[in-house]
């Protein structure tokens, strides 16, 4: 309560003149050497068995509990739970629990966050979050990282929120920002307006412009996007949305398989890219995985590499085929019957009824582009 008294009271005296002293030991304000004027004071060690208060501290201030600066700091400041840093904090801040101060230059560790509510020059680790206005420097948290402006890499356990990020984004989960000039890594879903380098997501990446996103889904303003209808040499056919940039796109298929009488139906995701771009022709090259299913016992698991020339019908349409190396793995017998006779190479685990089965394929089809 003395604490939460100091704090709400304006700092008593900016008026008045404040003192120099060099050490200052305590156990709480205001039992301390330096008694209920602690808080005008400028010390160059400070040492509180609990709860520190100073007006600036130019050296090592340790505190069990916590520090309270109302200005700046010119050391390192450690605390078992808290620091409070009115101003700026030049040097470290170690807190088990958190840190928060107006401007930094320096690196912060807390177990749980870190808040600036202005600039910062350095970096920020933290068990939970971290906040700053503009940062030169990096951001490490377990779960939030975010900021205005970032110079340097931010990376989170779940997600990274900036306006404008001079590096890269790194986060278990999800990326938001306006302008990267990095690249996006995400477990699940990358956001931004314009990127300059690559998107990588689990699942989705979202920009206005951003010429090499990697995702299943991939929804990017000024690049592709097309539903194809394909089948290839096991009479499976089928229907496949493909988005992405200006070179790369992701894959998501569903289909039927009519060769089959149980496992029929299909599905497919990977990842593609355009190679040997005109106004006619251009070179997909895709790698995909997929399977064939009937809901049942058994599994039909297939991986395929593709090159597939395309012809160019205009704007909105193209007409594409060409071979696929194609590695099987099946245990079903339906499974197995779709492996040609004539392949490069084939296993029979000895560990289970899996067979697998490498060989040459082919496919082709059709796409709508918009």
């Amino acid at each position: 309560m003395i604490l939460l008294a100091f704090l709400t009271s304006g700092y008593i005296g900016k008026a008045q003149q404040q003192n120099s002293t060099k050490v200052h030991v305590g156990l709480i304000y205001p039992i301390s050497s330096n008694g209920k004027h602690a808080v005008l004071d400028t010390n160059n060690l400070s040492i509180n068995l609990l709860a520190g208060v100073s007006s600036v501290e130019k050296g090592f201030a340790f505190a069990g509990v916590a520090n309270i600066v109302r200005n700046d700091t010119y050391g390192t400041q450690f605390a078992g739970f808290y620091n409070h840093i009115g101003q700026k904090a030049n040097g470290a801040l170690l807190a088990g629990f958190a840190n928060t101060y107006h401007e930094g230059d320096g690196a912060a560790f807390a177990g749980f966050a870190n808040i600036a509510h202005g600039n910062l020059r350095g970096v920020q680790f933290a068990g939970f979050t971290n906040v700053a206005m503009n940062v030169n420097g990096a951001q490490f948290a377990g779960f939030l990282n975010k900021s205005s402006n970032i110079k340097g890499p931010q990376m989170a356990g779940f997600m990274n929120i900036a306006k404008n990020a001079s590096s890269s984004q790194l986060a278990g989960f999800m990326n938001k920002a306006k302008d990267v000039k990095g690249s996006q890594f995400a477990g699940f879903i990358n956001i931004a307006r314009k990127v300059k380098g690559t998107q990588i997501a689990g699942f989705i990446n979202i920009a206005d412009s951003s010429d090499f996103p990697i995702g299943i889904l991939n929804f990017v303003k000024n690049g592709e996007k097309s539903i194809g209808l394909s089948a290839d040499e096991n009479q499976t056919t089928m229907l496949t949305f493909r988005s992405g940039g200006r070179t790369l796109y992701g894959i998501l298929g569903v289909g039927y398989n009519f060769k089959n009488e149980d496992e029929v139906y299909a599905f497919e995701a990977g990842f593609g890219a355009h190679f040997f771009q005109s106004s006619t022709f251009r070179l997909n090259v895709e790698l995909t995985g997929g399977s064939i299913e009937s809901f049942k016992e058994g599994e039909y698991f297939k991986t395929s590499f593709k090159l597939l020339p395309a012809l160019k019908l205009g704007k909105h349409l193209e007409i594409f085929g060409g071979p696929a190396l194609n590695f099987v793995s099946t245990n079903t017998i339906e499974g197995k019957a779709l492996n040609p006779k004539k392949h490069i190479e084939q296993w029979q685990n000895q560990r289970s009824d899996f067979q697998q089965t490498l060989y040459v394929g082919y496919g082709g089809g059709i796409n709508i582009i918009f």
